[in-house]
């Protein structure tokens, strides 16, 4: 006899509704939804009432630097500036073992936290592509797990290190996804743009996406925003362009702030930013009242653009913190972007999910309206928490996570037992 499925996932709690009703799942993807008490599967699994959410979705990270703070030394100014010469000096030490050590460390704790879909940035300096192809190759190893996307990254510039164009390419041949530039970091506007424009020929030329570090800086002279929004449209990339921090926008006059706001809804592309490495890294250079740190999220939400928020670094020479965590991150943004309203918080959750999943241009993400549909993966989180927006307060792991109906890692939650004073035990406060 034939068993209808793989895998019966029952009484899940669909976000928004509340209806609790059962997932069945059948060759990796989900084949029924709704009743189907007494169906028969090869496993059953009791979800008593847990919160369903899709996956979440980390669309910037470093896979390169990931766990090397304080190796070879600490970023003790917290500047951008210092944390590119700590890290210029600890590429050239790059091995793939290395690399390789660090970046699948990293993988296991974002698929411990429920991230499913990662982009990874990774610098192209080093001549020899040690950490691109290693990354590359952990790609490979995780396919069945969750799907990586790899994006070459020229820390350096690329008119600043004409070198790093020729990377970008070799990169792109490698089997690369796409390509980034740092115009803001290059000797001159002009050589900004330059950058821009050598980027955006790369991808068209090998139908790539592209991952632009935007205006990662406090200065409101910095507008390569409009740049890359605008080379979106000309070159018809759209939405297959992102644009990452994008920070100076915090500090542009309004008039030109909402052309701006129009221009980049037209052109399609996404704004993803990154709060946590952000709000500790931008208005170094501020007098009080400092900068808060992050671009204009709100804004450019209720003008239709998509917006996903990011981890970014996890324990590198730019930001010495972090888990793995993307609820961190929205933790974060809920604060800086002054999003604390019921609906806020939910529009924050949506960041890190189909936010992301749009960034990533992923086709095949599913959960449309917030719950799952027939034929999608049957990749999911399942949550101790009553609706979305209370994991931005707890920030807690998911219970379960489930990559293709298999089911991929489980968290079990802290206990904290409170000890008895008169027992001569000093109680927890």
């Amino acid at each position: 006899m034939t068993i209808p499925f793989d895998l019966l996932v029952s009484q899940v709690k669909l976000p928004g509704s509340g209806i609790l009703t059962d997932i069945g799942i059948k060759g990796g993807a989900i084949a029924a939804i709704g009743s189907l008490a007494g169906a028969s599967a090869a496993t059953t699994f009791q979800a008593q009432g847990r919160l369903l959410l899709p996956p979440f979705v980390e669309s910037h990270v470093h896979l390169d630097t990931t766990l090397t703070a304080g190796d070879p030394v600490w970023n003790e100014s917290g500047t951008l500036a210092e944390g590119i010469s700590i890290w210029t000096s600890r590429k050239k030490q790059l091995t793939r073992d290395d690399v390789l050590a660090r970046a699948e460390r990293t993988l296991e704790l974002f698929i411990g936290y429920g991230v499913l879909h990662l982009r990874a940035m990774v610098d192209i300096g080093d001549p020899k592509l040690t950490a691109l192809r290693a990354v590359m190759e952990l790609k490979e190893r995780y396919l069945e797990r969750m799907q990586v996307q790899v994006i070459a990254f020229p820390q350096d510039g690329i008119v600043a290190c004409p070198d790093n164009e020729a990377r970008l390419e070799e990169a792109l041949r490698l089997g690369a996804d796409g390509v980034s530039a740092v115009p803001h970091l290059e000797r001159t506007r002009e050589d900004g743009i330059l950058s821009l424009r050598k980027a955006f020929a790369l991808a068209q030329q090998y139908g790539s996406l592209v991952h632009v570090f935007c205006d990662e800086t406090d200065d409101e002279a910095s507008r390569y925003l409009e740049v890359c929004a605008s080379l979106a449209l000309s070159t018809g990339l759209a939405s297959k362009v992102t644009t990452a921090h994008a920070n100076a926008a915090a500090y542009y006059n309004e008039p030109y702030f909402q052309k701006l706001l129009g221009l980049v809804k037209q052109s399609g592309i996404s704004i993803v930013a990154c709060p946590l490495i952000n709000s500790v890294m931008q208005g170094r250079y501020d007098a009080s009242p400092k900068g808060r740190g992050i671009t204009r999220i709100q804004d450019f939400r209720r003008a239709g653009i998509n917006v996903a928020l990011a981890h970014d670094d996890i324990r590198t020479p730019f930001y010495p913190l972090g888990t793995g965590n993307p609820l961190d991150a929205a933790h974060m943004a809920a604060h800086l972007a002054h999003m604390c309203g019921r609906q806020d918080l939910n529009d924050i959750v949506a960041m890190i999910t189909h936010g992301g999943a749009k960034a990533m241009q992923l086709g095949s993400y599913g959960f449309e309206q917030g719950a799952p549909k027939l034929g999608d993966p049957a990749s999911f989180l399942l949550f101790d928490a009553a609706e979305p927006a209370e994991l931005i307060r707890t920030r807690c792991a998911p219970r379960y996570v489930f990559s293709r109906g298999v089911l991929a890692a489980e968290t079990q939650p802290a206990v904290t037992k409170l000890m008895n004073a008169a027992d001569g035990r000093m109680a927890i406060p």
